[in-house]
């Protein structure tokens, strides 16, 4: 089994690698100048161990120093030293464009990628994770890219540039560093494949761990409400002593590579010293091609610790590569057919049909089941039921968040699987119970839905949501930049602005879940007129818990586990004194269900 899991490591990690280098290719012409300016970097460090021992061989026996020829080797040391730091200036231009528009890229694809994924998977997968991939993950794979290219490059061209030189000086010696090198790619293999795994787990706790935080930190008055400091710390201690455990593991196995290679060079450099004197001392080779091989023996080992490095934050920034492939490779929305047309306006009349519909979010777990309902244009259709019946489903179906297992759903007498989602959902404004706002000022949360919106329409849509008045109180006004929270406003405030928003794009139907539920009662009359004003004409679809504020609904469908089981007018249901009567009077009464 362990050997199994290493094998499918090693192909997960080179599959990894084939993907990364694919983004890399638009970049080739970056990769090229870097390679050529690796070269000539490499050329003049390894010209200049030549020249000096060159420089040796002038300066040997008593007053038999060339001091010409010594001056003219000088003057060729520095020109090599000026073009080497000219080329790695260069190559550090390439490697930067290259590492910073990879992760551009990276970025870029994941983000577009989360906009195109069915919320069954945003439902199912912590919000924290997902930033931990598009932000840390993407960090690290910069910084291994980097390192990758700044010192991979360089220490390779070292190691072949250095056995070429090595080779034209002497063979036998030259057999010595090669012959000992083979032990210092085994160990390097061995380790990567071992830091790979414990970088991956790694990499995959954080990203729960970030999760948690952002989950705390969002819930923290919740937290502080119900006491329950103790357990969400337990909680994060618990993940943060996982966390600590693989990141000791990966350490602990990236850093044996220094010390291994480290090993494997001294030996080199041994074999060097001993083999080389012996040449030396038989004539076989100069003093100065001694100093030559010496040199040549330190700069050739010196790449592999360098390599050992880049090796270890490689595989850290695999790993990462890994976790946001995964995303890209998480199933999108299903496009939209070939045949599926746009919903124009003016065919949008608000009849909406839902035949024999079925839907479950888990498969072994009905929701929705026959679920038929014909709404006429105009007609208010109140959803009310006990928690977990299907409303909020019915929403998600409705809006094409959700497909349907079975049956079909119409709008203006097409199924709504063959009408663009972005023409579909353009046709209804929603208030939901959940405000959502972005960063910006109160007048562009306004006109989210309409951003060409003047603004004496926004103010007009505002005062129609009875919001204009604290708007008119804030520092700025309509100019008072917010927070993507909402910041300084409250519940209420944001709902307000919500309702505000849909009270300017006005589209032919309207849904309103829980539209009012942190808004005061006064205010919440108010709403209701406007609201009542704002449906005339239009098909609306109203989710509520307080059955006061239905009551004028041209039709209330009572939902339980989901099934319609009443359908009628606030009068008729009560009259029947079923399912709707009890929840009603259970509200007025506090009758029992």
């Amino acid at each position: 089994m362990k050997k199994k899991n290493e094998k499918m490591s090693r192909e997960k990690m080179a599959a990894t690698l084939k993907r990364v280098l694919i983004l890399i290719r638009p970049y080739r012409f970056f990769v090229i100048a870097s390679l050529v300016a690796a070269a000539v970097s490499v050329g003049g460090q390894l010209l200049i161990p030549i020249l000096t021992g060159d420089a040796i061989d002038y300066m040997i026996g008593l007053g038999r120093v060339d001091f010409p020829a010594v001056g003219k080797t000088a003057v060729f040391i520095g020109l090599a030293l000026l073009l080497s730091a000219a080329a790695q200036w260069v190559m550090g231009i390439c490697n930067n464009r290259i590492t910073y528009n990879v992760t551009r890229d990276l970025r870029n694809k994941a983000v577009r990628k989360i906009e195109t994924l069915p919320l069954s998977y945003l439902d199912t997968h912590l919000t924290g994770d997902l930033v931990s991939r598009v932000i840390a993950d993407a960090d690290l794979v910069s910084d291994g890219l980097l390192m990758g290219f700044t010192q991979l490059f360089t220490g390779v061209l070292t190691i072949i540039g250095t056995l070429v030189f090595m080779l034209r000086v002497s063979l036998p010696i030259a057999l010595v560093v090669i012959l000992v090198t083979p032990l210092s790619l085994i160990v390097a293999a061995f380790i990567a494949n071992k830091t790979y795994r414990f970088f991956h787990l790694q990499s995959d706790i954080r990203g729960e761990e970030t999760a948690i935080v952002n989950e705390d930190i969002e819930g923290m008055r919740v937290i502080r409400a119900f006491g329950a400091e103790k357990e969400a710390l337990e909680r994060f201690d618990k993940v943060n002593n996982e966390l600590a455990g693989a990141s000791l593991k990966a350490t602990f196995y990236s850093s044996i590579t220094n010390p291994a290679t480290r090993f494997v060079n001294s030996v080199v450099y041994a074999g060097v010293i001993l083999a080389g004197a012996l040449f030396a001392v038989s004539g076989g080779i100069t003093v100065g091609q001694l100093s030559v091989f010496l040199t040549y023996a330190n700069q050739y080992t010196k790449p592999f610790n360098e390599i050992s490095g880049v090796v270890t934050e490689l595989t850290n920034a695999l790993a990462c590569a890994a976790r946001i492939f995964e995303l890209y490779d998480a199933e999108p929305d299903p496009a939209d057919t070939a045949d599926a047309r746009e919903l124009l306006p003016e065919e949008a009349d608000g009849h909406v049909s839902l035949d024999r519909v079925a839907f479950r979010y888990v498969p072994d777990r009905p929701l929705i089941e026959n679920f038929s309902l014909d709404v006429m244009p105009g007609q208010r259709v109140a959803i009310v039921g006990p928690t977990g019946c299907g409303k909020t489903t019915l929403i998600n179906l409705l809006m094409r968040f959700y497909d349907v297992d079975e049956g079909s759903i119409s709008v203006s007498g097409t199924d709504i699987r063959k009408i663009r989602r972005k023409s579909l959902r353009a046709s209804y404004g929603m208030v939901l119970q959940e405000t959502w706002l972005k960063a910006g000022t109160i007048a562009e949360n306004i006109a989210y839905g309409d951003p060409h919106a003047s603004h004496e329409e926004i103010e007009a849509a505002a005062r129609a949501a009875h919001a204009h008045g604290f708007i008119s109180r804030l520092p700025e006004g309509y100019d008072t930049v917010i927070s993507e929270d909402g910041g300084q406003l409250s519940q209420g405030e944001k709902q307000l602005l919500c309702i505000a928003r849909v009270m300017l794009s006005l589209p032919p139907m309207l849904i309103l879940d829980e539209a009012t539920s942190s808004i005061d009662t006064r205010t919440e009359m108010r709403i209701q007129k406007a609201f009542n004003r704002m449906m005339e004409g239009r098909t609306s679809f109203i989710v509520a818990h307080r059955l006061s504020t239905i009551r004028e609904a041209d039709v209330i469908l009572v939902m339980n586990d989901g099934h319609i089981v009443e359908k009628g007018t606030h009068d008729e249901l009560l009259l029947k004194g079923g399912f709707y009567a009890k929840l009603y009077n259970s509200q007025f009464e506090g009758a029992a269900i």
